[in-house]
Order: structure tokens, then C-alpha cells, then sequence
């Protein structure tokens, strides 16, 4: 880059900042820039937030059949994962629900389990919805095409990795690009965020390729702020030190590039990607002056901490000049192949809170209507259970909360838990009766997305001719 001499600071100076600090998770560098913001006019706002919940969870533990017969035949089936110690999951514990559209699953009913009161109570008043039975597809498929191999299937079913990637890009692990990405590129082309791609798809942990679009790409957030070179700003100790301000300014100097110029194409790609990132992280940081301060209380875990940061990002959002954004949290720890009725129900209650605190916050800012939460799993997982816990599957239930979900209803399909059913490909791993892409059309079209763009941001729902699904 520049060729700019670096004054070094004292060693014990440089040693003590370094030593006490930590490393970002990014190259970039969004030091103490001045910068000068404007409001912009986000009154038409909306939002999706994918919360994933990495390593399948179990689809048969978040909605529990209820009527007795159905519950009988159920739990006899799980016996020995129900006489696990401190298993709370008896019939008299669980939390029925009572769906507007109950007359569409007959004499059979629905529970919730005992750690997700909140997310009951929000189904109850209208602002939670189920949809069941969500999963990759390539064309429909039931147990005998399934079995005869006579319909194309995803690649590499039941791999985390695989199915991690085709829930979020449509493709296995190695793809590019992602649906929430290409929803965030058609935002982008239609003009909605004026501030540009930067914080239109935004990360609060590890994600694949589900916010990367061929103009978005995923900016990643921290409950502490943007992400940075954290050591370089604790030498602003305020020591008042010349020469060490000198080589602080030097050193931020030579991670921005200022004044680097070459005739080579991916030296100045790599350069501008650097002075780009700079400068958002700036941006980012400058709007966080004007964040929220929230009564709402966040869980003090991780799920918890994640929504925290979405949540002050969303209420910074016109200093961002951002009137569409889709974010990406994760929460890991579903794949209960052991100790599952140990560690499934700490998992639940933290979706539980970290879902009703997350909605009562957007009430904080008056976004109830404006912002969709949902969640997105690997996979679901077996009705066999293999001693104290579950293996992977396939078909899944998933959760959509907010003001503008059609809720108190359960969508799709919740096929009977038995086994050697139309729907199961083995060991009651469920074969989905809704397709991923039928599942984000909707969130797209309330998203503001025309049939052309969700078409190309979701190739293969012409694949699928069912009704689309009302959810929101």
C-alpha cells in the first residue's frame, strides 16, 4: 500500500495494547472517522430476521400431537426418551394450542412444549404462526417415489453442512449465493435502500451463503458494534502521547489505503474491498450514537445477546439509509443424537424468550407490523429415537412471529407421527410436504418482491404448484 514510514511506539506500550485486545473478525478497519450522517425516510421500513437453529431441531418436539390418541401413540414411541430424568413432556405439562383453522387437521390437536409459554401466548393473540413440515425439494415427492428413486432429491440429504447450505442457497455446501442475498439485491435494484449494499443483508454470527446476493453481501455485527481491528483503538489510551498517536494514525492509514494506487485489477479490488469496509464500519459505528435504548430485556445467552444487536440496528436504520433489510442470526446445539431431553428444553426456552423479547422490542419502536421474525433448521429429526436422543431427518416445523403474520393458525401439512406413512422416508424422517421455496415465496412478496424477482430469486418454485401459503 502506501509507502508511508511507521513511527513503533514504545515496546511495553505496543505490547500492553496488543497483548489485551483482541482481533476482529474482519480486515477491516473503522476507526474514529468523522463523519457527517443524515436521517433518511425509512417510514416504509420492513425487515425479515432468519434465526437458524444449527444441527436440526427436533420437528416432533416443537409440535407435540395433543389429542389423546394421538398422544398415546406418540409418546409410546418416545418411552424411553420420555423416562429420561427430568423429562417433562407428560400430556398434562404441555401447552395446547387452539388454531382458528383447527377444522383442518380433523379430530387432531396440537401442544407446544412447556418451555414455550411466550411463543404460545403470541400464537394465541395472532402474532406467531406454524408452518409444518418445511424442507428442501426438488419436485414433490412422497415414500414410494422417494424409495423408487423415480424424482430428483437435493444432493447429500441428512449432512449438516449440505442441508445447511440448501436451506439457505437452494444448493449444497459450495454455493454462492443465497435467497435472503438475491432478496436484498432486488431491494437494492429497485433503489428502496439509498445508502447502498452495505447493511442491506446483515450477520450477527457465522452465516453461509444466504445473505450473499450478486450485489449484497453480508455486513456483520456485534452486541459491542461493527466489527474491527479491535487492538488498534485500545492504543488510545489517552496517555496524550505524540509519537504514539503518530503510529496509531499510521497504522490506521496503511489498513485504509489511503493514497495506494497500482496498475494490478485484484490489488485494487482487495484495496477498495478494504477502504469500503472502512468506511461502513464508520457509518455503522457514527449511527450507533443514535441508538435505541431499550426497556426490553434481552437473555443474558447467546440467542438472546444476537437479537440484542439486531435489535439496536434496526432502530439506527435511517442513519444507515436503509428502508429493507434481512438479518441472520444463529443458535447452535440442536443436533440431540444424545442427552436430548437434558439439553432440547434449555435450547427451547431460549428461542422462547429470545423470540417474545425480540418482538417486544420492535413494539419499543412501533415495528411490530414492519419486521418478520422466522426460523430455519438443518433438517428435522427422526420419530425413532435411538436411547436418548434423536438422529438426523429432513422435513421440519418452523415458527414465524410478527405483527404482520396471519397467525393463530398452523400452515401446511403435519403428517401423523407414525411410521411407514406416505410422508416418511425411514424411521419417521419426514419427507417435506412444503418446499423451502414455497416457504420464502411468501416472506419475499411481503417483503415488497415482484412474482418476477421472487421467480429469480427462487428458481425452482415452479416446481410447485400448491396454493401459496398465507402465513404473512
Amino acid at each position: 500500500m502506501n509507502s508511508q514510514r511507521i513511527i513503533m511506539p514504545s515496546r511495553r506500550k505496543f505490547l500492553k495494547s496488543a497483548g489485551a485486545a483482541a482481533l476482529g473478525s474482519t480486515l477491516a478497519y473503522g476507526g474514529p472517522t468523522a463523519l457527517t450522517s443524515h436521517a433518511a425516510d425509512v417510514s416504509g421500513y420492513k425487515a425479515l430476521v432468519c434465526i437458524f437453529l444449527l444441527g436440526g431441531l427436533d420437528n416432533y418436539d416443537l409440535l407435540i400431537p395433543y389429542d389423546q390418541s394421538s398422544y398415546d401413540s406418540f409418546a409410546l414411541k418416545r418411552q424411553e426418551l420420555y423416562e429420561q430424568p427430568g423429562s417433562n413432556r407428560d400430556r398434562g405439562q404441555l401447552l395446547p394450542l387452539n388454531p382458528a383453522n383447527a377444522a383442518d387437521f380433523g379430530t387432531r390437536q396440537f401442544a407446544l412444549p412447556p418451555e414455550m409459554s411466550q411463543l404460545a401466548s403470541l400464537f394465541g393473540s395472532g402474532e406467531a404462526a406454524i408452518i409444518g413440515n418445511v424442507g428442501p425439494l426438488i419436485e414433490p415427492t412422497n415414500r414410494q417415489s422417494f424409495l423408487d428413486q423415480s424424482v430428483l432429491l437435493p444432493p447429500r440429504l441428512f449432512s449438516h453442512n449440505d442441508q445447511q447450505a440448501t436451506w439457505q442457497a437452494i444448493a449444497p455446501e459450495g454455493a454462492q449465493l443465497g435467497w435472503g442475498g438475491l432478496f436484498g439485491d432486488a431491494v437494492l435494484n429497485s433503489g428502496a435502500n439509498s445508502g447502498g449494499p452495505e447493511f442491506t443483508t446483515i450477520a450477527s454470527s457465522n452465516v453461509g451463503a444466504f445473505l450473499t446476493g450478486n450485489l449484497a453481501s453480508p455486513y456483520q455485527i456485534t452486541l459491542e458494534g461493527s466489527p474491527r481491528v479491535q487492538f488498534l483503538n485500545s492504543f488510545l489510551d489517552g496517555e496524550n502521547d505524540p509519537e504514539f498517536d503518530d503510529f496509531f494514525r499510521a497504522v490506521q492509514s496503511q489498513l485504509s489505503a489511503e493514497g495506494f494506487n497500482s496498475d494490478r485489477i485484484l490489488e485494487r479490488d482487495y484495496t477498495s474491498k478494504v477502504q469500503r469496509s472502512a468506511t461502513a464500519n464508520a457509518r455503522y459505528d457514527e449511527a450507533l450514537n443514535g441508538a435505541f435504548a431499550f426497556n426490553t430485556a434481552f437473555g443474558a445467552d447467546p440467542l438472546g445477546a444476537q437479537l440484542e444487536a439486531v435489535a439496536r440496528t434496526i432502530s439506527i436504520r435511517s442513519g444507515l439509509f436503509a428502508s429493507r433489510q434481512i438479518f441472520f442470526v444463529g443458535l447452535g446445539g440442536f443436533d440431540t443424537h444424545s442427552d436430548q431431553m437434558t439439553d432440547l428444553p434449555g435450547l427451547l426456552q431460549i428461542i422462547d424468550n429470545g423470540l417474545s423479547s425480540f418482538h417486544q422490542a420492535m413494539g419499543e419502536l412501533g415495528l411490530q407490523d414492519s419486521v418478520t421474525t422466522f426460523t430455519a433448521s438443518d433438517f428435522g429429526r427422526t420419530l425413532a429415537i435411538n436411547g436418548d436422543g434423536t438422529d438426523h431427518g429432513w422435513g421440519a416445523n418452523h415458527i414465524a412471529v410478527g405483527g404482520a403474520v396471519n397467525g393463530n393458525r398452523i400452515y401446511g401439512d403435519v403428517p401423523l407421527a407414525e411410521f411407514e406413512t406416505d410422508t416418511d422416508s425411514g424411521s419417521g424422517r419426514l419427507i417435506p410436504t412444503t418446499a423451502v421455496e414455497e416457504f420464502a415465496a411468501p416472506l419475499g412478496r411481503w417483503f415488497g418482491l415482484s412474482e418476477d424477482e421472487i421467480a429469480a430469486a427462487l428458481p425452482g418454485l415452479s416446481n410447485f404448484s400448491g396454493a401459496p401459503l398465507a402465513f404473512i
